[in-house]
């Protein structure tokens, strides 16, 4: 059954979420100065497309909504010029990764705000040792049962993610063993991971409503899975990924995210869904991205085998490719797997510059800079410009 091409009109709408690191050139230390770089004309800016996160070394900005793909690249160069730009007038950098090389979340300082007060009052270390960075993309969806369904679906691909967008093998200093230890970190909180399926919205409205009955969370937004059918907005958020270090690695994660969602509804207008598979399964295919990232086997549940990654995306790019015609993105996936495949993801590229440079992690932090802003043109300073920002208190 040939869809119209128009099946897709007014939804799979885009929005990018990145948590980017604030860092010391001099020493690559994290520097806890977020709320210093926001009065220093953050908000004025940037508008409300920045935010402070926790930990006062990170920064979050978000995209509005992208029609497109082309849009979400043009939104979040943008982003990154002008953060970059106000990091640089403190004599500060961006990094985007999943985790920092080497510094020690014991000496970060915790945003003063009442939501982060509450969250690490209920959590104690378990919120205070959260010192990662994620990349989350949000694909808009106007009926809640829709997305619902289509979460269920998603799912599967999660792992897949995963392990094209692994930014995060470094921890405390020491290489981790792992391609994305940030999920490992993360999975400390409650309501994290691979989410169980639900027969409907209302099964998920109706579990979300227990726990806030019974003061487990005061909203949905507390539920932190891997993939959520948003409370508030009328989106389905996919939020596995490791932040993207290079611009076009995060606009390729965005569009495939966006394809996979797309051909999932191309299923669903014709009556059809994607086979489901219990959580633990797909679990056991995340544990795979998370130690070897495009080096892992994932198990072929049809099959009963494991199967290279690198073989198994190329499959993936088969199967979304009716939705990425109809959304014109089918160069884009194809050129941002094959840029990946040669080049690794950003795990593989800190490690070999570890390894290269004899184990020397500010050195990694130095490439880590270098990438977050390649391809970027800097903007030009705008009012006094600090040498270097004093240490936070």
């Amino acid at each position: 059954m040939k869809l119209p091409s128009n099946v897709l009109e007014g939804q799979f709408t885009l929005g990018v979420e990145e948590e980017f690191q604030i860092v010391d050139p001099e020493t690559g230390e994290l520097r806890s100065y977020v709320s210093q770089l926001l009065e220093k004309g953050g908000k004025s800016v940037l508008r409300e497309r920045v935010r402070p996160e926790m930990h006062q070394s990170m920064v979050e900005v978000g995209t509005g909504i992208c029609q497109n793909v082309a849009q979400v690249r043009d939104e979040v160069k943008e982003l990154r010029q002008h953060l970059d730009m106000l990091a640089r007038k403190s004599g500060l950098r961006i990094v985007a990764a999943g985790t920092h090389p080497f510094s020690d979340w014991k000496k970060q300082d915790i945003v003063p705000h009442e939501r982060y007060s509450h969250l690490v009052a209920e959590l104690e270390d378990i919120a205070r040792e959260n010192l990662i960075f994620g990349l989350h993309v949000h694909v808009g969806i106007k009926k809640k049962e829709v997305a619902m369904a289509l979460a269920n679906q998603i799912r599967y691909f999660l792992p897949h993610l995963l392990a094209l967008s692994t930014s995060s093998p470094f921890w405390l200093g020491r290489k981790s063993g792992l391609k994305s230890i940030r999920c490992e970190i993360f999975k400390r909180f409650p309501r994290t991971g691979i989410p169980d399926e639900f027969r409907s919205y209302a099964q998920f409205q109706a579990f979300a409503d227990l726990l806030v009955k019974v003061g487990s969370i005061d909203n949905a937004k507390k539920i932190w899975w891997d993939v959520r059918v948003h409370p508030f907005f009328d989106t389905i958020e996919v939020r596995i990924c490791d932040m993207a270090t290079r611009l076009e690695d995060c606009v390729f994660i965005a569009a495939l995210v966006q394809a996979i969602t797309a051909q999932l509804y191309c299923l669903h207008v014709r009556n059809q869904q994607w086979r489901s598979y219990h959580r633990a399964l797909i679990e056991e295919n995340k544990w795979r991205a998370v130690r070897y990232g495009l080096d892992a086997k994932f198990i072929d549940f049809g099959k009963e085998a494991e199967v290279p990654i690198r073989e198994l995306i190329p499959e993936l790019l088969e199967f979304v490719d009716e939705a990425a015609g109809i959304l014109g993105t089918r160069e884009e996936l194809r050129t941002g797997v094959d840029r990946i495949f040669k080049d690794g993801t950003s795990a593989d590229r800190q490690l070999k510059v570890f390894q290269d440079s004899g184990m020397d992690a500010k050195k990694v932090v130095e490439h880590l800079m270098r990438e977050t802003m390649e391809g970027i043109p800097e903007l030009p300073l705008e009012g006094p410009v600090s040498k270097s920002a004093p240490p936070a208190k």
